[in-house]
């Protein structure tokens, strides 16, 4: 079961199984142990003839590479900008993925931010070779840094 506003969302997957979604954070349950959060970003030059253009193809790439990194896609939103820029969300059982494209500058811009078992490794690799992109600079970003966040 999926809802906007202040309903209550039921969410199943092989990582939240039949898990009603909280809409208070007072609601949330304390995780056992906290898992490590990363960002991991990617900025890159567009190719012609890169999928990354057209929204449809964009999605089915982004959803391919989540979904081989065992990720869950759970929603999708995105805005096409006047000047042909696109801004795609995917919305993971594992946290998000969000692509931004900025045509005018040759420019795409992914995050991918992680808490839970996904290989971001292989979803970022495969974002990189279905979109076509060149001039991969990537990093990744520890967000629990200076906290007892549980990593291992």
């Amino acid at each position: 079961m999926r809802s906007r506003g202040s309903a209550v969302v039921t969410v199943s997957s092989p990582i939240m199984p039949g898990n009603r979604v909280p809409s208070r954070l007072s609601d949330v349950p304390v995780a056992a142990a906290p898992v490590r959060k990363l960002l991991h970003a990617a900025d890159a030059a567009l190719t012609p003839g890169s999928p990354a253009s057209d929204i449809h193809q964009l999605t089915a790439a982004a959803t391919a590479a989540v979904r081989a990194g065992r990720g869950h896609v759970l929603d999708s939103s995105h805005v096409i900008f006047p000047n042909g820029a696109v801004t795609l969300v995917l919305i993971l059982a594992e946290s998000h993925l969000a692509i931004h494209t900025w045509p005018e500058e040759n420019l795409i811009a992914v995050d991918l931010f992680s808490c839970g078992a996904i290989d971001a490794d292989r979803v970022m690799s495969d974002l990189v070779r279905l979109l076509r992109l060149t001039d991969v600079r990537m990093q990744r970003l520890d967000r629990a840094a200076g906290r007892d966040a549980g990593h291992g």
